[in-house]
């Protein structure tokens, strides 16, 4: 029997993602959703949070795409409430509020799950198993895209907690935690911000790692045509590519079976984009509700906030560079 879950903030990534993902799924029915102007055709749709809870004592998982700023306070009501939570990257704010609804789920006895959709992106795993047995040398990130293409009219991105380019690289981060075998922290970044907004619009990021490996990411947010979502890695025993946000993976020149090529609807673009825009990734949202769903069936979490760790170091580390205003 399918679990009866709430989707809160029916915007794009909801409509794009989340909404396919749910209905697609044999886990999963949507019971409700909560939004200021959003719905879904043929489910009940509220306004109010606190009411969809107080009428829905059967719904037991709330799925939240609200932007960062104001998710604490919602997961909280949730949580207070008993219903197991899960959240859509990147998972709060802050890290302090995080590691608050960790520890008040922990004490509810729910689960709650910080999902980092593109670490379910085809070759990821792939990746990280073939990373895992050789040393590696060096290894770069350049992840550039068009901000006006993904995100057309958000300005919460450009608002304090929107985190500006570190949306979209903050996927590239959290791929880099997955992959990688030992653990690696920021030793430098330059913020590129434009004069009218808070929010950097393009970054640039070293990272120490413990072996000496040189560690770098390159981060736009106004790539127009061609779309970058790429890792170069260079290893005493070969090189590896992992390109359009971890779907495909060449190995020493070699494209690699198993990509989202090779068959299968094609969800999105690496940046939450819509369906059938011509973008690789497949599959990702589906399995992060399937794994939501394990979790909740074990009475287990998943917090990782390495990624966000990361981007936070960024923002307390990176010297800020005034650059032209940003127009939509």
């Amino acid at each position: 029997m399918a679990n009866k879950i709430a989707l809160v903030g029916i915007g794009k990534i909801a409509r794009d993602q989340h909404v396919p993902a749910i209905a697609a799924s044999t886990d999963w029915d949507l019971a409700a959703t909560v939004s200021r102007e959003g719905s879904v055709d043929g489910v009940p749709a509220y306004t109010d949070f606190s009411r969809m809870l107080d009428e829905n004592p059967d719904i037991g998982t709330v799925s939240f795409c609200v932007p960062p700023a104001p998710r604490f306070t919602y997961a909280s009501a949730a949580i207070a409430a008993g219903r197991n939570v899960m959240l859509e990257k990147p998972p709060g704010a802050t890290l302090s509020e995080c590691f608050a609804l960790k520890d008040r789920a922990a004490e509810a006895g729910v689960s709650i799950f910080a999902t980092w959709h593109s670490r379910e992106a085809a070759q990821v795993d792939a990746a990280k198993a073939w990373l895992g047995t050789r040393k590696l040398r060096q290894l770069h990130i350049t992840w550039k895209e068009d901000v006006r293409r993904w995100h057309p009219g958000q300005e919460w991105i450009w608002q304090p907690a929107g985190l500006g380019v570190f949306d979209p690289g903050i996927n590239a981060l959290s791929i880099l935690t997955k992959i990688l075998p030992d653990p690696i922290h920021l030793t430098a970044a330059v913020l590129s911000v434009p004069e009218n907004v808070t929010m950097p619009v393009a970054a640039e990021l070293r990272f120490s790692h413990p072996h000496g490996a040189l560690i770098s990411a390159e981060f736009d947010f106004l790539q127009e045509g061609e779309q970058t979502w790429t890792m170069e890695a260079e290893t005493e025993e070969g090189t590896l590519v992992l390109s359009d946000g971890g779907a495909h993976l060449r190995i020493d020149g070699v494209d690699q079976p198993g990509d989202s090529s090779d068959g299968g609807p094609s969800d999105s673009g690496p940046s939450d984009g819509d369906p059938g825009d011509g973008n690789p990734l497949q599959g990702e949202y589906p399995r992060l509700y399937a794994q939501m769903a394990a979790l909740v069936r074990n009475g287990e979490s998943d917090m990782d906030l390495a990624p966000m760790a990361h981007v936070a170091d960024a923002f307390l580390l990176g010297t800020r560079v005034s650059v032209e205003p940003f127009i939509e």
